[in-house]
């Protein structure tokens, strides 16, 4: 009987400190697949954390210096089916409103148990979005970065008045 294979895990590296995340590649294995395409890519480097919304959620991964948007690979099948729950410290990805399939680079991390975010919930979009994976360490670096000043960047609200930099995502392991 083979031995089950440990899920992957990631450090990001921000300007802030590190968060070490683990990946549920068994809940959410095309989820997994696509974020990790990213991250052995080099995509996160240098993008921001663009919208952080105190208690709610921190989220990054699609946008340069100047609020300029990286171009991303076609979007991938929402797996918010795999039931689990937009609990604080949880990993998510960010897709469009309305659009349960349109998940590409950007992700989020719940800094509160966000149950509006689970699919079929009462929320205004009942899809939900798909957790992919939940911080191990870093809780105080992701509490600085919500703690963060925000304002208006044009079409974008809450964007951190200082750039907050994912320098970069690694494997390790």
């Amino acid at each position: 009987m083979p031995l089950n294979k440990p899920n992957p895990k990631v450090v990001i590296h921000t300007t802030f400190g590190p968060i070490k995340i683990e990946l549920f590649a068994d809940k959410a294995p095309k989820t997994v697949e696509n974020f990790l395409l990213y991250v052995d890519d080099g995509f996160y480097i240098n993008t921001l954390f663009h919208r952080v919304i105190d208690r709610f959620i921190v989220q990054g991964g699609g946008f340069q210096i100047g609020m300029v948007q990286k171009t991303t690979r076609p979007p991938i099948t929402n797996e918010a089916e795999n039931r689990l729950r937009n609990e604080m410290a949880t990993v998510a990805m960010a897709r469009i409103a309305g659009d349960a399939h349109s998940a590409t680079s950007q992700f989020f991390i719940n800094t509160q148990d966000n149950e509006s975010l689970n699919r079929h919930s009462n929320g205004a979009d009942p899809a939900g979005y798909c957790v992919f994976g939940k911080v191990l360490e870093g809780m105080a670096v992701i509490e600085r970065i919500e703690g963060s000043p925000t304002s208006a960047h044009g079409e974008h609200e809450n964007v951190p008045v200082q750039d907050v930099f994912i320098e970069l995502i690694e494997r390790i392991n």
